[in-house]
């Protein structure tokens, strides 16, 4: 018969068998889910790249800009046009971080595995957090919702852009945030202003939130908003202008009528997509209104691209809306309220908690296989496309170091070997080589029956054929 001494023995055993579960699940899971994350998207790229699939021709543009940093050169891009410096297109200075990636691996696939490890690393700060604030299965459940969201997949499909380095330094920010570390918050967020040039904005309004939320660190708070904003009239009508083969800033023309910000409905759908990653009570965070300044320029932008979810443009999105979740539900070891918790009428906090997490997981789940990533494990996406072989033969008939003009399909793949530029680009070069994809989109439907032929009335010069199998044909100049 136990003594009273003796009574309390079995919760005290259960409470440290629950913590060491709990720090366990810490230590162990997010570090599970980034090495689960970079090898899906990692696969999922080489995948892509193996078997020629080019959603656009960023992959393309990316990889040439690697390969300039990588010589130590400025980034020139002839696929965009001749002598155009990618940093008169948009303002990305952190992407030299890609020189050293060139040096151990020059490859456009390369590239793709950079982006997965960087989606994949910014699930570990994120999913840490949501375990102490949400227990190991939530938080768990949280982080994989995260690190799988359809904005990080729909990104990973359509390949590298430079919005991949936002990523984690987003979640990284946010987290400490959160964890009332305003110095390390800050400075984590002051360098998006050198992924992207609208970040800047993003980054001036995390600013004004800290100095309104947290009154004590209001100084940090208004100087991250002065970086911010500051960063953004600089780079937007200093430096893109000034660095532009133009002398103007791209992509002022692609921006309509305030009044169409609400319209076409495909926005609505967007806006209740990321509702649902942030678990619907996200909506209640003030991180929330982090998402405004990239929705703001997408949504009143006159490109559709801009307003689907099924592109890269909800990436940075994917980290704000997991730390306005966590913001909103409170922390269970400090049963600190929030704003949308009342202190005199007790809620289920429990079932809102589960409610918020499935939410942000189902999103994702009702698209079910139209989710990319399942790809990796469709053993017929890994077939190798009968194509390959004409396509590697196709690159080896131009001469190295040759001025290649070539189309969307096989552009990142000839990049390392050759002076590429776009078979539909606006340079003035005269090719030594062009490289034709009978099926490639560019052509929307009719290909030339003769690319010699077409190539020597695009550029009043002699061309003959060198290669010719599996929808590609390789011209030369003789």
């Amino acid at each position: 018969m136990n003594t009273p001494a003796d009574a309390p023995s079995v919760p005290r055993h259960g409470a440290r068998e629950t913590h060491d579960r709990e720090r366990l699940a810490r230590r162990m899971v997010p570090g599970l889910l980034a090495i689960a994350a970079t090898l899906a998207y990692g696969l999922l790229g080489s995948q892509q790249f193996r078997n020629l699939i080019a959603r656009s021709w960023d992959l393309g543009i990316f990889t040439q800009l690697a390969r300039a940093y990588g010589e130590l050169r400025a980034p020139i891009v002839p696929i965009k046009g001749d002598e155009v410096n990618l940093l008169g297109d948009h303002f990305h200075p952190l992407l030299v971080l890609l020189a050293p990636v060139w040096w151990a691996w020059p490859s456009g696939e390369a590239l793709l595995w950079v982006q997965a490890l960087l989606f994949g690393l910014s699930a570990i700060p994120l999913t840490r957090l949501a375990i102490d604030r949400l227990g190991p299965r939530l938080g768990c459940l949280a982080g994989a919702a995260y690190v799988f969201s359809f904005g990080l997949q729909a990104a990973a499909s359509v390949q590298f852009h430079e919005i991949a380095f936002a990523v984690p330094l987003l979640a990284l920010s946010l987290t400490a945030l959160l964890r009332d570390r305003h110095l390390a918050s800050v400075l984590w967020a002051a360098p998006l202003v050198f992924v992207k040039e609208d970040l800047g904005l993003t980054v001036a309004l995390l600013g004004v939130l800290i100095a309104l939320r947290h009154r004590s660190h209001r100084g940090a708070g208004i100087a991250l908003t002065g970086w911010g904003a500051g960063w953004f009239v600089l780079s937007t009508f200093v430096i893109l202008p000034l660095l532009n083969t133009a002398g103007q800033y791209d992509y002022t023309d692609n921006l309509g009528s305030p009044l169409e910000v609400f319209w076409p409905p495909m926005k609505w759908l967007t806006v209740l997509m990321l509702l649902l990653a942030a678990g619907l009570i996200g909506g209640r965070s003030p991180l929330i209104a982090l998402m405004l300044p990239t929705l703001a320029w997408r949504f009143t932008g006159t490109v559709e691209f801009y307003w689907d979810w099924y592109w890269h443009y909800n990436a940075v999105l994917m980290p704000i809306a997991m730390a306005a979740m966590l913001d909103a539900l409170g922390d269970r070891r400090t049963g600190r309220a929030t704003a949308w918790w009342r202190r005199d009428a007790p809620l289920p906090v429990r079932r809102i908690r589960v409610t918020a997490v499935a939410a942000s997981a189902a999103v994702t789940l009702l698209l079910g296989s139209a989710m990319p990533v399942l790809d990796v494990v469709r053993p017929s996406r890994w077939e190798p496309t009968w194509r390959a072989e004409h396509a590697t033969a196709a690159l080896e008939a131009v001469p190295d170091d040759s001025v290649l003009a070539v189309d969307i399909t096989l552009m990142a793949p000839a990049v390392p070997e050759h002076d590429v530029q776009w078979l539909h680009g606006p340079n003035e070069r005269v090719p030594d080589c062009v490289l034709s994809d009978h099926y490639a989109f560019s052509w929307g439907g009719d290909p030339p029956q003769d690319p010699a032929i077409w190539a020597q009335q695009q550029w009043a010069a002699e061309f003959r054929t060198d290669f010719e199998g599996g929808g590609f044909t390789v011209v030369c100049q003789p």
